[in-house]
């Protein structure tokens, strides 16, 4: 062999599965015309990894002269569906194959394939027994450990060797060919077995494929759904048929599968031949080729099993229609055939990137006909109705929250905070998942600025003119000057909010008349300038000695929930004594829950009503 062997197995296998080793002696058999092939595999135990051993025989033609000319040769195969590497990845686990095989005429041939493998050294000497077939054995492992130990598990192997080799087997039972593969595995003094028949293969059902991959492949769906009593016997297999070896192609996730059945759906066409990596580990396919062949091979399944199990169709039915009720903005945007069978992310990824590249067409077309006009408008009020979801998603977080959670867990739920807690009225359709003012009430996001967390000298520079300010470094939890800017000359009104979390009871949630106090004298020596109106809330959770010590003073609002409102007087300095009047709003967080609810649901079942029918 001309090749330097040790590179060429780096090279070709370097990512390689113990699996292989079985795969790639099984096919070596399968294509030598054996009917009878047997793996022995024994290990002292598992930590003692330099024990391990496989024998693999079979009753095949044995490595007549032109076979062991193939088997010498790299790349010396006649078709493309043989890519003659997959000897190499034997030296990838071990570090000698010693190999005897007796062929026609009662010859026998031996020899060591190792990485010192020369075609020249085999000795043929004449065998007693005229029954062809040829044994590998196995021995010198490389590696420190098994990877995993179900690769010599007899079961796992079992079930592994029938994924991969299942239209092989398929097509020799179609042809009468009878092929039984043993596997013993002797762990210590324990041995474990199983055997594979490939009258064990359920006759397959055809059909066509309606496909244009190309204009010349047409491709064949075989195929097998029966019900299984055993629950945990359900399967289901999904592969392409590649040279007469599957290659897995995932078309619905595993928390999908239907349970209670074993499922079994191969996709035949010469478009495949020898579209497989030399280490046969993956397709040679264009992305575009495989996923063109997914959504084919997707939706045919499909609709069989929903033809075969109707309660398939049944639960499918539910999970689209959840779906609408979730995101009815997305509405004709999942793909049928999808729904119940890919994990509901990516369908919910699939369908938004659709609603995207949708928006984007019509964002970027200079002119629009009555079509397309008519599609902008479905698509905006698709994009309204997003928003208003996700203002419903933010409501729901905020009604569940807890003692549990922070302040600032809290506060992040009505605005981002801190260095990313400024938001300026340009930049309000940019920031319309982050600035949730709305919450206290949809009038604020008509702010000219919003500060969450910031200082107060920032808010103060904003509705100054070029006045001398004093630096104050509190921090109220938010801030909004809206209804005009201060650099119009116009009135404009200011809003102060100070939030506590849940469950801290009377002393810190009356802390925040304090704190709304402090916010008020430090803002109302600008009153008498453009500022017409200064709205003070604390949003806290009631609890009865909180609302009772408010009900003294305080006189309830109406509200969906509770609300209480007081004036009085703030003195803004004592030299001159001098006193202004504020209104201070204490509100429940429930209620602030309950009003901002009631104002969404009203719009978002109204945009439901026009999308789901």
């Amino acid at each position: 062999m001309k090749v330097k062997l040790g590179q060429a197995v780096k090279m070709f296998f370097g990512n390689s599965s113990l699996e292989m080793v079985y795969f790639e002696a099984i096919a070596n058999s399968l294509d030598a015309e054996a009917s009878e092939i047997n793996i022995n595999i024994s290990i002292e135990a598992f930590n003692k990894p330099e024990t391990f051993e496989i024998k693999i025989s079979d009753n095949g033609l044995g490595f007549t002269d032109d076979r062991y000319g193939k088997f010498s040769r790299l790349f010396d195969v006649e078709e493309s569906s043989h890519k003659g590497l997959g000897r190499l990845v034997y030296l990838c686990y071990f570090d000698t194959v010693n190999v005897s095989s007796i062929y026609a005429e009662g010859k026998k041939r031996d020899f060591l394939f190792s990485e010192g493998f020369k075609e020249e050294n085999s000795i043929i000497t004449n065998s007693e027994s005229l029954e062809t077939g040829s044994t590998f054995t196995m021995t010198g492992y490389t590696l420190q450990k098994i990877a995993k130990n179900k690769f010599v598990n007899p079961k796992y192997l079992k079930n592994r060797i029938l994924e991969e080799f299942y239209p092989r087997l398929f097509k020799l039972k179609q042809e009468k060919q009878e092929i039984i593969i043993n596997i013993e595995t002797r762990i210590d003094e324990t041995i474990y077995k199983e055997s594979l028949n490939n009258n064990e293969i359920p006759n397959l059902e055809f059909v066509e494929l309606d496909a244009s991959i190309n204009l010349i492949d047409k491709f064949q769906l075989y195929f097998s759904i029966e019900k299984t009593d055993d629950l945990n016997n359900s399967s289901f297999i999904s592969a392409i048929s590649v040279d007469n070896r599957t290659f897995n192609v995932d078309i619905i996730d595993k928390e999908n599968t239907p349970v209670g059945y074993k499922m079994v759906f191969l996709l035949f066409s010469d478009f495949f031949r020898g579209k497989v990596d030399l280490a046969r580990q993956n397709l040679t396919i264009t992305t575009q080729e495989l996923e063109a062949i997914q959504h084919l091979f997707r939706k045919k399944v499909a609709s069989l099993i929903e033809e075969r199990v109707p309660a398939v169709k049944k639960n499918n039915q539910q999970i689209r229609n959840n779906l609408v009720n979730t995101y009815p903005h997305l509405s004709g945007y999942f793909k049928e055939e999808n729904i119940g069978y890919l994990r509901r992310n990516d369908i919910l990824k699939n369908a938004q990137d659709e609603f995207f590249k949708a928006q984007k067409e019509l964002l970027e077309a200079k002119s629009l006909d009555d079509e397309q006009f008519k599609k902008s408008l479905d698509i905006s009020a698709r994009a309204l109705t997003e928003y208003i979801l996700f203002r419903q998603l933010t409501i729901n977080r905020l009604k569940n929250s807890n003692s549990n959670n922070s302040e600032a867990e809290l506060h992040k739920l009505f605005a981002d905070m801190g260095k990313d807690g400024r938001f300026l009225k340009e930049d309000t359709i940019n920031d319309l998942y982050r600035n949730n003012a709305w919450l206290l009430d949809d009038k604020y996001m008509t702010y000219e600025i919003t500060l969450s967390d910031r200082e107060m000298t920032e808010l103060v520079s904003y509705i100054t003119a070029e006045e001398i300010i004093e630096k104050d470094s509190d921090r109220p939890d938010l801030a909004f000057i809206f209804s005009n800017s201060p650099n119009e000359n116009k009135p404009f009104d200011i809003v102060i909010v100070e939030l506590k979390k849940r469950g801290v009871g009377q002393y810190e949630n009356l802390k925040a008349i304090n704190q709304l106090e402090t916010r008020a004298r430090s803002l109302m020596k600008y009153y008498n300038n453009q500022i017409q109106r200064i709205w003070y809330y604390g949003i806290i959770e009631f609890d009865d000695a909180t609302e009772l010590a408010l009900s003294g003073e305080y006189t309830e609002l109406y509200s969906t929930g509770k609300m209480y409102y007081r004036e009085k007087e703030v003195a803004i300095s004592l030299n001159p004594k001098k006193t202004l009047p504020i209104g201070i709003f204490m509100w429940d967080i429930d209620a602030v829950v309950s009003d901002a609810n009631a104002r969404n649901q009203t719009f978002l079942n109204f945009i439901k009503s026009k999308f789901i029918s």
